[in-house]
């Protein structure tokens, strides 16, 4: 599930692509202002970034050149009322990967995402596969080719995130700022909890031991 900032000063039409990208299993964490986007994205971590043009604060403009600046590696396409070529070279110049003329229709903008996020990751797989069994993110599936099972969303991101990322110690703290909302209220023991139920669900194809713990380290899926 990937995790998409959407800054915004426009409230409403913030919340009409919340829920449309959310429909898309996509997670989706907004901010109206350029401070707190770049308060965002120093913080944590995103897949893709949604960044308005004309901002209070800190122009949309800035912020990318300001996060390029420190090193930021995530997609980011620019959403403005201009369609003249000068803001395109201006975004492009910035930083931005894609740009997207108000007004637009949300399909053209999650299209866009996927696109970005397939660039990014070189095969950004809608289905993705270990030790047998086959996950389908979009649909919260698991199957081995014979039984299925349905996951819950988050059993669903957790196990997308460390079969997109194999071999790879992550800590509790670090799955957090990777699979759960910046603002959510969970801890530690969150993680532990949610590993232990997808585990179950593994349990159910012989398949509990496909992710480790590492004790004092954290958790890995060895492919």
């Amino acid at each position: 599930m990937a995790k998409i900032l959407l800054v915004d000063d426009d409230q409403n039409l913030v919340a009409g692509l919340t829920q449309f990208l959310e429909e898309q299993s996509y997670q989706i964490e907004s901010v109206h202002d350029g401070e707190d986007a770049l308060q965002m994205l120093s913080s944590f971590h995103y897949d893709a970034i949604v960044l308005d043009w004309n901002l209070p604060g800190l122009s949309g403009e800035a912020i990318c050149k300001e996060y390029r600046r420190r090193g930021g590696q995530t997609p980011i396409i620019f959403l403005t009322g201009q369609n003249d070529i000068e803001f395109l070279e201006r975004g492009l110049s910035a930083g931005a990967d894609d740009y997207l003329t108000k007004p637009f229709a949300a399909r053209e903008l999650a299209a866009r995402l996927r696109s970005l996020l397939r660039r990014r990751q070189g095969a950004f797989e809608a289905e993705l596969t270990a030790n047998g069994l086959l996950l389908k993110p979009e649909m919260n599936l698991l199957t081995d080719g014979n039984e299925k099972i349905t996951l819950r969303p988050k059993e669903t991101a957790l196990l997308e995130f460390l079969l997109r990322n194999p071999n790879k110690i992550f800590s509790a703290q670090q799955l957090l700022d990777m699979v759960w909302s910046s603002d959510s209220a969970a801890t530690s023991n969150t993680v532990r909890t949610w590993m232990g139920l997808l585990r179950q669900k593994l349990s159910l194809f012989n398949q509990q031991d496909l992710i480790k713990t590492i004790p004092g380290a954290g958790y890995i899926l060895e492919r």
